[in-house]
């Protein structure tokens, strides 16, 4: 459904050394978030990679359930958390749907960062996704989407020409190169009533958005 385990086993030694490409962003979307967190919150992070977020969030919340399709990312994660001191997040090799994470919900946050466009059926995981938010809890997510009109850089350009030959030999996983107004409607088609978007860093658009479950 998101992907390879054994593709993203193999990238979890490297991701996990991989420098944040935009620190400024990063610490823009790290903000935005805090503001909706609580201290009694009871969060998921799906599609958790090893862990830098899920971590970094930690102080504001009560505990984080972090999971990952990959076995090995969530290992590293393990490591990080011991070595760091925090107590409060769990780490779980699990992807939405799995019966580990719909028996610790349904939580006050759920998020994603980084993940939907990696995933062949979104509007299915998104339900999934949605299903473990409560009454009146948020989701949380920031995407990377295809460029408007214009807005395309360089970046941009080469991973749509480089893309389809990494695939074809197994170096990069599926990517939809959706646009912002196709995210935002299958968002809101799960049964979600989006509240805030943005976009860190802008080009191409890493789409920023907070999305609340009807109570």
């Amino acid at each position: 459904m998101i992907g390879s385990k054994p593709f993203w086993d193999k990238q979890a030694a490297r991701y996990a050394k991989s420098p944040i490409a935009d620190e400024g962003a990063y610490a823009e979307t790290l903000g935005r978030v805090r503001s909706y967190l609580r201290p009694a919150d009871r969060v998921l992070e799906l599609g958790c990679g090893t862990g830098t977020t899920a971590l970094k969030l930690a102080d504001a919340v009560a505990h984080v359930t972090a999971s990952d399709i990959s076995g090995e990312m969530v290992r590293i994660g393990r490591d990080k958390a011991r070595q760091q001191g925090v107590t409060n997040v769990d780490f779980v090799a699990a992807e939405p749907g799995d019966p580990v994470l719909q028996k610790g919900g349904p939580y006050d946050v759920v998020m994603a960062f980084n993940l939907l466009h990696l995933i062949e059926d979104m509007p299915a995981v998104l339900r999934e996704m949605a299903e473990l938010v409560r009454p009146g809890g948020l989701f949380i997510s920031k995407t990377f989407c295809r460029p408007g009109p214009g807005e395309a850089n360089f970046e941009y350009r080469m991973t749509r020409l480089a893309l389809p030959l990494m695939q074809l030999v197994g170096k990069a996983p599926h990517v939809a190169f959706m646009p912002v107004q196709t995210l935002e409607s299958e968002i809101e088609a799960a049964g979600l009533k989006i509240v805030e978007t943005g976009n860190y860093p802008a080009r191409p658009p890493r789409r920023f958005i907070v999305a609340r479950k009807p109570e």
